[in-house]
């Protein structure tokens, strides 16, 4: 028998607007992951430890995230200003201090999708191609809303060099097409380096925010070992960790925390028991000796075998 659709089963196939919006956001990005990969993250900015004034910078940057429509539209200041209403931002400090984790908070923030830009697929040997891809690369951004992370950046923003042969001339002008890009994006650029120094200073002067990522100090370092523990991991009442003792004798960034953290955790679940202080010392030391650092005395030596 022929079946017969009813006017439901119609409208049961019809895309909502939502859907639709949806679907045309998946087939754009996926142009965006021939360039690098989206960036999630399902960490609050209660997991953030930074000190105040390094928070507060990362405040202004939402802040103008929010009112940009306004200042450049009805304020008047695009009439002023014919470039630079990209979002622009430079992160600078050591591995592990959070750079990359905040951009992703930012993003989830706005309310937009972070791409990590893979600069091998970006740079290329071949004359003109590099900026070739770029040039999709931003227009791919522009078109879909998605907010561009270009982690380490200092390989694709870094110093020009004298010109001394025709490959550092050609290397200039990927960075002289890289510098025009940013001034037309209309979006979220974040640079993260370990080297500030190292960007070309015509990409410095024209990023709207420099925020300086510093080394965790030891109060820091303690409440980093305290949030990393997920609330639901068994801890031991006989031998309670020490944040405080772990924050001054370890002198760890938050990722390496992060790694220290994840490793007595194994151990505690390798072990069936819950996490001791004895097996975060452990934890912590292993990942200072991978560091190339001599770890503090262990001040639970006698317990080690009880676990």
């Amino acid at each position: 028998a022929k079946a017969v659709a009813t006017e439901a089963d119609v409208d049961e196939l019809v895309p909502t607007a939502t859907e639709l919006r949806l679907a045309c956001s998946t087939a754009m990005t996926n142009r965006l992951r021939m360039y690098g990969s989206r960036v999630t993250t399902n960490q609050t900015w209660d997991d953030l430890i930074l000190p105040a004034e390094v928070l507060s910078q990362i405040k202004d940057l939402s802040r103008f995230a929010r009112v940009r429509d306004r200042l450049f539209t009805e304020w008047g200041f695009g009439e002023k200003m014919a470039y630079g209403r990209a979002l622009s931002a430079m992160f600078s400090g050591a591995s592990g201090t959070g750079k990359a984790m905040v951009a992703g908070l930012i993003a989830q923030d706005l309310g937009v999708e972070l791409y990590r830009v893979d600069l091998s697929r970006v740079v290329s040997k071949y004359i003109g191609e590099t900026e070739e891809r770029l040039g999709r690369l931003f227009s791919e951004a522009t078109q879909v809303g998605a907010a561009l992370l270009f982690d380490e950046a200092d390989s694709l923003f870094g110093k020009r060099t004298e010109i001394k042969s025709s490959h550092d001339r050609y290397a200039n002008l990927e960075v002289n097409y890289l510098l025009q890009r940013l001034e037309e994006f209309d979006g979220l650029v974040i640079l993260t380096t370990n080297f500030g120094t190292s960007i070309d200073e015509a990409f410095v002067r024209r990023l709207r925010f420099r925020v300086q990522f510093p080394f965790p100090g030891s109060d820091e370092r303690a409440k980093l070992w305290e949030v990393m523990l997920p609330p639901a991991m068994p801890l031991d009442d006989d031998d309670p960790i020490d944040f405080e003792w772990l924050g001054q004798n370890f002198e760890l960034s938050g990722g390496h925390v992060r790694n220290a953290i994840l490793r007595a955790g194994m151990l505690a679940a390798h072990g069936d028991k819950p996490l001791s202080m004895a097996m975060t010392y452990q934890a912590a030391a292993a990942e200072y000796r991978e560091l190339g650092k001599l770890a503090p005395p262990n001040p639970y030596a006698e317990d080690d075998d009880n676990w």
